[in-house]
């Protein structure tokens, strides 16, 4: 099994293109049963530094409408992949998608508590610039630290992520 490496970048403004890239091919397939599509995770934020992976939140109105937009999703090569341990989100992986940079599909309902708590988080991080200093630091000395170790990665940025869920009122 090949180690992944953990590579962290400096903020890339065209994160915001590929992540509308994404949106158009996704919003294509699901129409309506998409309620809208939100860039969360790191690259969403500006003057973040991130893992350069488009995360994406595709909010569904409630689940009654997941098994159509898992349909729609699997018609243009998704796979559903359960929710991985995290109630409230369903992940999807992808094959074939070279023409767009790569990203993390999750499907939410609008009531989820996942997809409120990455909400959240990003927002609040888009209007706390310290924050970002703050947490570029920490994700690039994560990187250089477990540079081959996602979960050691993950870790490491934990604290800094409970501490801001504890500001926001998410813990």
């Amino acid at each position: 099994m090949k180690t992944k490496h953990v590579v962290v970048l400096p903020y890339d403004e065209a994160w915001a293109d590929r992540f509308a890239e994404i949106k158009t091919e996704i919003e294509a397939a699901l129409g309506e049963l998409a309620f809208r599509i939100e860039h969360v995770g790191s690259t969403a934020v500006p003057g973040l530094s991130a893992k350069p992976i488009i995360d994406l939140d595709v909010v569904i109105r409630d689940s009654s409408a997941f098994h159509a937009a898992a349909a729609a999703l699997e018609a243009i090569g998704y796979q559903h992949e359960g929710d991985l341990g995290i109630a409230g989100r369903e992940a999807f992986r992808y094959d074939g998608k070279d023409h767009l940079q790569k990203h993390h599909l999750y499907v939410c309902a609008q009531d989820s508590a996942e997809l409120k708590r990455h909400l959240a988080f990003r927002d609040y991080l888009r209007t706390h610039p310290e924050a970002v200093r703050e947490y570029s630091q920490v994700k690039e000395e994560g990187a250089a630290l477990y540079p081959y170790d996602i979960d050691g990665y993950i870790e490491h940025k934990t604290p800094f992520i409970r501490r801001i869920y504890q500001e926001i009122g998410l813990e």
